[in-house]
C-alpha cells in the first residue's frame, strides 16, 4: 500500500476531498418514488435511433414519477470525438420534443460534459488509491500484448487479474521506483471478485439475473502522460451517476455484462447502488432473419434519416412508444403520447423497426392536422432542408392552403394520405406551385402513353382553344368526353379492349393526356379539383405548352 503523502502528491494540492462533491451535489429533494434518469451518449458518432429510444424513455419515467431526466455528454474519448456530434444530439432532442430538464447549462448538477469534470473523478480516484482499492499500473503495451497472446495460447480468459495483474502486488518501493524514472502509467481498480464468483442483481426489466463477478482490474485513470486526466467509462458513469443523483439508469443490453464491474465500483467508492433496466436492441427484418439496426448498414438507423426526411415527431414518438409497451400501440395517438412507460412491460426480444408502418402512422397523424398546421411545419423543417420550398411557401401561402384543402378536410370522408412526412410535399403537392412545376412539352414524353405527337397536339390544342372554368365536376369532364369522341378515343376502357386497332386509346388515356399536362404525373387529386385550384390562366398555360 502506498504512503498517503505519496498519493497525494501525485494529484493537484487543491484538490476537494469527496465531502466537498458531496456537498456541492447533495441529494435531490424529491418524492419517494421520482425516477431520476439519464441519458450518456458518447460524440464519437451522430445519434443512433436507439439513443431515441432510451431517451424517450427516460423522459417519461422521469416526468411522470416527478423526477428528472438528465443528458450527459461522455466525451472521455476524445480522440474519437466527432465534430458537430454534440450538436446534432440538441437538434435531435429538439426536433422530437424530449429534450432534458438538466443539459449544458440548464441544471444545478453539472457540469454536463464528462470532459469538464476531471477535478470531480481526481478526487475519487485519490480516495481508491488511499484506501489501497486502487493502484498505480504501469505496464507496457507491449507487456499487455505478451500477457493476451499467452492467455489465448493457454485458452485462459483474457484480462488483467490474478497473476496476470502483474503491477498488483508490486511493493512501494517498486512504485516509487517507477515513478521516480517517469513511466507513465494508469490507475487500475483493485477488484474484490474472485474466479468462480456469481454475482446476483435485480433488473428492472429482466427481473433477478446472475452473472459470473468482476475479477478484471479494470483501468479508472487513463495515462498519466494525457492531458486532461480522464477516467474510462465504468468509473466515471459511477461517479456521475452518484453526484447527480441518479437512481434509475436505462440501457442497451450490452451492458449486461458489465453490472457486476459497475457494482464493484458503487460498492468500492461507498456508494448507493442505482437500478438498471437494460432494453433489447431495435432490430431490422432482413430476408427471413433479424439483426440490430447498424449505422453502418441501415440509412434509418440514424437519427438523421427521420429529421432530414421530415417525419412528424409525433407519429415518431408514437411509433416508438408502441415499441416499447404494445398497449400504446392501440391508442389514439395523442393519448399514446401522454399515457405513461412501464418497464415491467417491455419484452427481452428486439422490436422490429418497420418503415412502412411508420410512414401509414405519419400519413394517419398529418391527415389530422389543418392546412395552416400543415404549412407551418413544412415551412419550419424546409427552412433547414429545402430553402427554396420556404420561399415558394411563403410567397405563395393562399395557394398552399389551396392545394392542401384538394381531397382533405373534415368533410372529406377518406382524405388523402399522400403527405406522410414533410420531404414528400414537393412530389405530392409541388405541381400546385408554377415556381415548382416543370412544363411538359415533349410530345414523346413516355408519361404521354405513347400517343402519336400529332394526336397530343391537336388535342391539348383543341382543349385549350375551347376550355371553360366550370363548378360542376361532370359538365367540366364533359370537355375532355367530347374531345375524346372527336379525335376518335373510345369512350371506355371495354370498347378499346373490343376492337382495340379501332381507337388510339380510350376516354382514359384521353383524360391522361390532361392529367399530365396539369400535374406532371399520371396519378393524381380529382383532375377538376386540380384545375380548379390551378385556376384558368394556369391551366391554359400548361396544356399549350402540351400543344406546341
Amino acid at each position: 500500500m502506498l504512503d498517503r503523502a505519496v498519493v497525494d502528491a501525485l494529484f493537484p494540492s487543491d484538490l476537494p476531498e469527496p465531502s466537498f462533491w458531496e456537498e456541492q451535489y447533495p441529494p435531490r429533494a424529491l418524492g419517494g418514488d421520482a425516477k431520476v434518469t439519464r441519458l450518456g451518449p458518447s460524440p464519437t458518432g451522430f445519434l443512433h435511433i436507439g439513443g431515441l429510444y432510451v431517451g424517450m424513455i427516460d423522459r417519461a419515467l422521469a416526468s411522470h414519477s416527478g423526477g428528472a431526466y438528465i443528458v450527459r455528454v461522455e466525451d472521455t474519448d476524445q480522440a474519437r470525438e466527432v465534430p458537430g456530434a454534440v450538436e446534432q444530439f440538441n437538434r435531435a432532442f429538439a426536433y422530437f420534443g424530449i429534450e432534458p430538464d438538466e443539459a449544458d447549462a440548464v441544471g444545478a448538477y453539472g457540469p454536463y460534459h464528462q470532459s469538464q469534470r476531471e477535478r470531480i473523478y481526481l478526487t475519487y480516484v485519490r480516495e481508491l488509491l488511499r484506501q489501497d482499492k486502487a493502484y498505480l499500473c504501469f505496464a507496457t503495451k507491449e507487456e499487455l500484448a505478451d500477457i493476451t497472446a499467452r492467455q489465448q495460447a493457454t485458452k485462459l480468459p483474457t484480462g488483467y487479474y490474478g497473476r496476470w495483474a502483474i503491477w498488483r502486488d508490486k511493493t512501494a518501493e517498486d512504485v516509487q521506483a517507477a515513478l521516480d524514472e517517469g513511466r507513465p502509467y494508469v490507475v487500475r481498480f483493485r477488484s474484490p471478485g474472485k474466479a468462480g464468483e456469481r454475482t446476483k442483481f435485480t433488473d428492472a426489466i429482466r427481473g433477478e439475473l446472475e452473472h459470473e463477478a468482476n475479477r478484471n482490474d479494470v483501468v479508472i485513470l487513463k495515462a498519466s502522460d494525457q492531458s486532461p486526466r480522464l477516467p474510462t467509462y465504468h468509473f466515471a458513469h459511477a461517479v456521475d451517476d452518484h453526484l447527480m443523483r441518479v437512481n434509475l439508469v436505462v440501457r442497451g443490453e450490452e451492458w449486461i455484462s458489465s453490472v457486476p464491474t459497475h457494482l464493484q465500483l458503487f460498492d468500492a467508492l461507498g456508494f448507493e447502488r442505482v437500478e438498471y433496466a437494460h432494453i433489447a436492441p431495435l432490430m431490422k427484418q432482413q430476408g427471413g432473419s433479424r439483426r440490430k439496426l447498424s449505422k453502418r448498414k441501415d440509412p434509418e438507423a440514424s437519427v438523421e434519416f427521420f429529421i432530414e426526411a421530415g417525419f412528424p415527431a409525433e407519429a415518431v414518438q408514437y411509433y416508438l412508444r408502441g415499441l416499447v409497451n404494445a398497449r400504446l400501440a392501440e391508442l389514439p395517438l395523442a393519448e399514446a403520447l401522454q399515457a405513461p412507460i412501464s418497464l415491467a412491460e417491455c419484452g427481452v426480444a428486439g422490436p422490429l423497426v418497420d418503415l412502412v408502418k411508420l410512414e401509414d402512422i405519419a400519413a394517419d397523424y398529418v391527415a389530422t392536422l389543418s392546412g395552416p398546421e400543415i404549412v407551418e411545419r413544412i415551412t419550419a423543417w424546409a427552412a433547414t432542408h429545402d430553402p427554396e420550398l420556404v420561399t415558394v411557401l411563403e410567397s405563395s401561402r393562399a395557394e398552399a392552403l389551396a392545394a392542401l384543402q384538394v381531397e382533405r378536410g373534415p368533410e372529406v370522408a377518406n382524405p388523402r394520405k399522400d403527405l406522410r412526412k414533410w420531404s414528400d410535399f414537393r412530389q405530392a403537392y409541388g405541381f400546385f406551385f408554377p415556381a415548382l412545376f416543370e412544363l411538359v412539352s415533349d410530345r414523346a414524353d413516355e408519361r404521354l402513353g405513347g400517343l402519336p405527337p400529332e394526336l397530343i397536339a391537336a388535342f391539348a390544342t383543341d382543349f385549350a382553344d375551347g376550355y371553360t372554368d366550370l363548378e360542376d365536376g361532370q359538365e367540366w369532364f364533359g370537355q375532355i368526353r367530347e374531345l375524346a369522341a372527336k379525335h376518335g378515343f373510345a369512350p371506355n376502357p371495354k370498347e378499346l379492349k373490343k376492337n382495340p386497332d379501332a381507337y388510339p386509346g380510350s376516354i382514359r388515356e384521353a383524360a391522361q393526356l390532361i392529367r399530365v399536362a396539369l400535374t406532371g404525373s399520371t396519378k393524381s387529386p380529382d383532375l377538376h379539383a386540380v384545375a380548379r385550384t390551378l385556376g384558368t390562366d394556369e391551366v391554359l398555360r400548361r396544356v399549350r405548352a402540351l400543344a406546341g
